[in-house]
């Protein structure tokens, strides 16, 4: 038995890691907000991977010690995900959804490293204000929403009891799912600039920010920052809609639990946006903020994989029956 194999004594005990991976990851992101949202992204100067041209910062600043410690947090990530991709190709025959994931999350933890890059060594940090910084914040964004699509996966298809099956043509209800990803990474990418914007051009009151943004001759990162709470609304229109459409055509216990989740995270985001406009964004609320769009993420991603494979319809053993009569109406 090879020593991966020994670390992991069963499939439980790899699923329950990956979680955490993915719990860490999750804290990561939230780390590296707070480093955005205070200003220290350009607490290590212009280089990478060392700080100030240092392994380790002697007398470091504030923003040095925070973003030093989002370095480091950063590093240990991509040690965590070798393990797990190593993990997954050793626990898992050839062709296995979590060796697909797993590999998949592999890639974007690679390219996410590569983008903190780009941020540093051009300089696209503390007051870069120019639409290059904004370009790859989105590209950012994006890339961490499917890292975490990628882990979250990986623990979803370890579950013992899998079939190792993903169908992904499904009529219209499939459309309604793949529409409901792609307006949370839009929803997403506009909110990495929204924040941006509120970071570099912080309004001392309401009635000024909205000044600011409707004034022709600001800075587009303030222009920008109007169109995010519209597409906030039409998203939130959109997923409680398609939500409860789910809810009632699919009567099953997890997809029950998975609809519930998403209408009421989705709820309870658009009333941390309404605060965090009147509060002016705080640095606390722009992490609470993000952390409830992680998580409205993960609930869409939990849908869509309860959905694509079927599980919904599994609860017990006894429901098989019924699993397969829902699969063949489906697919026809």
């Amino acid at each position: 038995m090879t020593t991966m194999t020994n670390i992991f004594k069963s499939i439980q005990s790899f699923r329950k890691y990956v979680w955490g991976v993915l719990f860490y990851n999750i804290l990561v992101i939230l780390w590296g907000a707070f480093v955005r949202a205070t200003g220290s992204g350009a607490g290590c100067g212009a280089h990478w991977p060392l700080c100030n041209g240092e392994v380790i910062p002697r007398a470091p600043a504030v923003e040095t010690l925070i973003e030093f410690t989002h370095r480091l947090s950063s590093g240990l990530v991509v040690i965590l995900m070798a393990v797990l991709v190593i993990a997954a190709f050793r626990l898992f025959p050839k062709g296995h959804l979590v060796r697909k994931s797993a590999a998949a999350a592999g890639v974007f933890t690679i390219v996410e490293s590569l983008i903190g890059a780009v941020l540093v060594l051009n300089e696209l940090t503390g007051q870069n204000d120019s639409i290059h910084r904004a370009v790859v914040m989105m590209i950012h964004l994006i890339n961490t929403f499917l890292l975490v699509a990628a882990i979250f996966l990986t623990a979803r298809w370890s579950a013992d009891d899998h079939s190792n099956r993903l169908e992904l043509k499904r009529g219209g209800w499939s459309v309604l799912i793949y529409l409901g990803l792609i307006g949370m990474i839009v929803l997403g990418a506009s909110g990495a600039v929204t924040a941006l914007g509120d970071t570099l051009y912080p309004a001392t009151s309401l009635v000024q920010g909205l000044q600011q943004d409707f004034d022709p001759t600001a800075n587009f990162l303030i222009r920008l920052r109007v169109f995010h709470p519209g597409i906030a609304a039409l998203m939130g229109v959109y997923t409680l809609a398609a939500a409860l459409a789910f809810r009632r055509n699919f009567p099953f216990q997890l997809m029950q639990q998975a609809t519930y989740a998403l209408s009421a995270l989705f709820v309870l985001q658009l009333v941390l946006g309404f605060i965090n406009v009147i509060l002016l964004a705080p640095v606390w609320m722009q992490i609470l903020h993000l952390l409830v769009t992680n998580l409205i993420w993960l609930a869409w991603l939990w849908l869509a994989e309860l959905f694509f494979s079927g599980r919904f319809a599994l609860q017990s053993r006894r429901d098989h029956a019924i699993h397969q009569s829902v699969s063949q109406s489906l697919t026809q």
